[in-house]
């Protein structure tokens, strides 16, 4: 008998501690979503000349809203800077960060934040001005580098080039594109950074032909969505619509075939459709809510092609980030 008051007393006691609603709820109360995206980051995260958000990351915050809401429009997009990115997701004022974030062990451990998986696989690469007429990083030697001071990319140089036994000397600058201005502006030799980033700089430069990439890549950047931790229903949601769009793209489901595929007989397929099963259940959302982000996105082949993709000014082939059935690293867990 005493046993059972002890329990009844603990349970009571931790019934007196306030419930804090999860993500999920704040964002379905307010009507939207916040997504923190980059401030101007063509082919990722930029505005149009109607002032209307596009690229790869925009995409994926659709995908969140319309898992959610079942509609693309009921997301505000966040302009954040690489200083400010962090700060707002911890104060809450973004549900989301997805931008050019790489995951690392101290931003997924020390900051208290968590991956919720890897949307694109980057490296860090080097720009030149095309003059230099240098096609390796082993003709860098004693060149000037223009980098973000303080930043892993800076870090990435030291080590690459002190291994590799080459001179440098790095010109610092506050953000990328201070260190993009310097460069130009004929500061430095070579101007480093991620290869989706030196790629949409490159565009913005407007003179494609005037600089070119490296073919080197000296360091891992896996990008990803970034959340808070301790909300792990909200951290399976954004995993999960990523998910979905690779297994989509995997099982050949796309904006125009959905329907049809309804009637497939792979029951990895109706599972992910909502045909069968109660798997949005599982995370709070609708059974449909993989169909309602397909139906409107297509799957991950279809947000690359039409952001960055070979036929786009970018001309970002898939490499890394094809799936792993083609050669590429993209891989979900299976849907069951």
């Amino acid at each position: 008998m005493k046993i059972i008051t002890k329990i009844i007393l603990i349970f009571i006691y931790f019934l007196s501690f306030p419930i804090n609603a999860g993500t999920l709820d704040t964002v379905r109360d307010r009507g939207y979503l916040n997504c923190g995206v980059a401030e101007n980051f063509p082919g990722f995260a930029s505005l149009d000349d109607e002032g209307n958000w596009r690229g790869f990351d925009i995409d994926f915050c659709k995908a969140i809203s319309l898992a959610i809401f079942n509609d693309s429009k009921k997301v505000n997009f966040v302009p954040t800077s690489s200083r400010s990115r962090f700060p707002l997701l911890a104060l809450g004022e973004i549900d989301v960060l997805i931008r050019n974030t790489t995951w690392s062990y101290s931003r997924d451990v020390n900051l208290e934040f968590e991956f919720a998986g890897i949307n694109f696989y980057d490296g860090q690469g080097f720009m030149i001005p095309t003059s230099f007429k240098i096609s390796n990083i082993s003709e860098l030697d004693n060149s000037t580098i223009c980098v973000v001071s303080g930043s892993s990319i800076e870090l990435n140089i030291k080590y690459y080039f002190e291994k590799n036994n080459l001179e440098f000397k790095t010109v610092p600058a506050d953000t990328f594109d201070e260190s993009m201005n310097l460069y130009l502006n004929n500061n430095c030799d070579v101007l480093s950074g991620d290869l989706s980033v030196l790629s949409s700089s490159r565009i913005k430069i407007g003179d494609t032909n005037s600089h070119s990439i490296l073919k080197n890549i000296i360091s891992k950047e896996p990008l990803g969505p970034l959340v808070k931790h301790n909300d792990s229903n909200w951290a399976d949601i954004i995993r999960w619509t990523l998910n979905a769009l690779v297994i989509a793209e995997e099982k050949s489901i796309n904006a125009d075939n959905i329907d049809e595929m309804l009637n497939s007989s792979d029951p990895e397929v109706l599972r992910l459709l909502g045909e069968i099963g109660n798997y949005g259940d599982m995370m709070e959302l609708d059974n449909k809510w993989a169909y309602n982000v397909i139906k409107e996105l297509g799957n991950y082949s279809s947000i690359y092609e039409k952001n960055i993709g070979a036929n786009t000014i970018f001309g970002t082939k898939r490499g890394l980030n094809n799936l792993w059935t083609n050669g590429g690293l993209l891989y979900s867990p299976p849907f069951k």
